[in-house]
């Protein structure tokens, strides 16, 4: 069955009116008006028993009131291969095209579409009109259930480009309300305007905009406002179909090492990364905070000699920071492990989980790329399996020497770090690298000092297209050593007692990292905000949904 049909039945005129094109008797013809807005087709619900009993109408509410042998077809599988063969499918309306006795309706799950083709006329495939009418007046986003037969046909509209479904019968399931607050077409669509950098604080209320072009464009806030309805893009669906594959990549590098999952509580009795950016809470009338990072759990889980171990977990920031990469509440990859002599030990280790988890992706995840793609264009990361090591000191000379001004212990901006990520990309063609051996100033407490120069301590950052998506060292396992440097950080020693005792019977040299999934995620991909990467973000004016 073609796309689409070749012609329309002509409408007939009712019985006894005047052909359109006969002159006018009598009267003066009046001036036409203007046509006015096509108005939104009224859908008026058709209550079923089942699908059994009728060939169209609104099931009844599924409450597992009974089962079935059916067997049910993924749109995916909806291809030439499949000529002739009777399916039923679940899906989602995404868009419909109705005129007469003919309708098609654009099906959607997740990253795949298929057109579904009904005719009240013609062999094969014929319906009752009252079906094509029902069809065509069903809100979009309603979800369907479509029993039919597919034919082979060319449909460059949908994912599925060479078989559509004949219609024979059509049920709703669910449906949804006329009027969405947003047109989905418009949510996944390329938007040229999007860098970004929206302010949701300073953001008018209205759901869409136009551009210059005349485009529609969906904002920010409205998508973040319904990020329900927003998450439906196909674009969405692959962005964290990709953020699971992401974790499930990074669980899997550390199973096959022998590396112990743990899992570390979130609510601690002080902060564990210094400063005072922690949400305070009362905990049976203590003051406790929700963990900034599983940093000292972690320690203690590998000198309790578990010796390598990893988590994936939330962290917490009360950093009141509106930017594009900052989030309150994000989840946390971590990883620590034991060093035998050289914290570089660490740094291969970081290296292979990222080549691992990038190599996979690239591998296994080509529908889900494209899919971004096709909304968020981007430029394939670039990456050596050696992955490169640049001293801080040399990453500092190359921000001088590009005219920047930086003292020597301070830590780059992050326009300077943009730039250092175009200077590497210049020398050395590559969007993945780390820069180590950080100044001692800018280092948690519990960092090694460098035993060259005690200025620099023994850690380093990995960097994505010039931004940063993790730091990490060796860590102090000396008591001693370690209570000295949170006195010089400003920690009492009453906060971190415990972590203090653990080192008291013998610890491992060791070392980590830990790394936002978030961000990992935007970078890989090229996106310009983290909020495109968190299913509901929490940053410091967005609580909810």
């Amino acid at each position: 069955m073609s796309a689409e049909p070749e012609k329309t039945v002509p409408e007939v005129a009712p019985e006894g009116a005047a052909p359109a094109d006969a002159p006018a008797v009598g009267k003066p013809k009046k001036e036409k008006k203007a046509p006015a807005a096509a108005p939104i087709p009224t859908y008026n619900p058709v209550p079923v028993a089942d699908h059994e009993s009728a060939d169209f109408g609104d099931l009844p509410l599924v409450c597992s009131a009974f089962k079935t042998n059916r067997v049910w077809t993924e749109l995916k599988d909806i291809t030439a291969a499949k000529d002739g063969e009777q399916v039923l499918v679940r899906a989602r309306v995404h868009s419909t095209r109705a005129k007469g006795k003919t309708c098609f309706i654009q099906l959607r799950t997740g990253l795949r579409t298929v057109q579904a083709a009904m005719f009240a006329f013609g062999e094969p495939g014929q319906v009752p009109i009252e079906l094509v009418k029902y069809a065509g007046k069903v809100p979009a986003e309603s979800l369907v259930d479509v029993y039919g037969v597919v034919k082979a046909a060319s449909v460059e509209s949908c994912t599925q480009k060479d078989a559509e479904i004949a219609v024979t019968k059509f049920f709703v399931v669910s449906a949804s309300v006329p009027v969405l607050p947003f047109q989905m077409a418009d949510a996944n669509r390329y938007d040229p305007m999007d860098n970004g950098q929206e302010n949701e604080e300073t953001e008018d209320t209205t759901q869409e905009s136009k551009g210059a072009d005349g485009v529609v464009r969906v904002l920010q806030k409205s998508r973040l406002d319904n990020r329900w309805l927003d998450l439906r893009t196909m674009a969405n669906h692959a962005i964290f179909r990709l953020q699971s594959r992401v974790g499930q990549y990074f669980r899997q590098y550390f199973l096959d090492r022998d590396f112990v999952e743990i899992h570390s509580p979130k609510i601690t009795p002080g902060v564990s990364e210094g400063g005072a950016q922690v949400f305070r809470l009362k905990y049976f009338g203590n003051d406790c905070c929700l963990a900034q990072s599983p940093q000292l759990y972690k320690q203690m889980g590998v000198t309790s000699d578990l010796g390598r171990v990893f988590e994936i977990g939330p962290v917490f920031r009360a950093e009141n920071a509106n930017t594009h990469r900052h989030m309150c509440e994000f989840i946390g990859l971590d990883f620590e492990m034991e060093i035998r002599e050289h914290y570089h030990e660490v740094l291969k280790t970081l290296s292979e989980v990222f080549v691992y988890i990038f190599d996979q992706i690239n591998a296994n995840c080509a529908a889900e790329l494209g899919a971004v793609n096709a909304q968020y264009p981007f430029q394939p990361l670039k990456y050596n399996k050696d992955v490169l090591i640049i001293d801080f000191k040399e990453a500092r000379q190359m921000l001088l020497d590009a005219g920047e001004h930086m003292d020597e212990f301070a830590d780059p901006s992050t326009p300077q770090e943009k730039l250092l990520g175009r200077l590497v990309k210049a020398k050395y063609d590559v969007d993945l690298y780390i820069v180590d051996k950080y100044p001692k100033a800018i280092r948690p407490f519990y960092t090694m000092p460098c035993p060259v120069d005690s200025n620099y301590t023994n850690s380093y950052d990995v960097f994505l297209r010039g931004e940063e998506i993790t730091s990490g060292a060796q860590r102090i396992h000396d008591m001693k050593l370690l209570a000295q440097r949170a006195n010089e950080c400003g920690i009492p020693e009453d906060n971190i007692s415990a972590y203090l005792k653990s080192f008291q019977y013998g610890a491992q040299p060791h070392g980590g990292a830990g790394v936002g999934l978030e961000r990992v995620v935007m970078l890989f991909l090229g996106l310009n905000n983290i909020r495109k990467t968190s299913l509901f973000p929490r940053v410091p004016n967005r609580y909810a949904p």
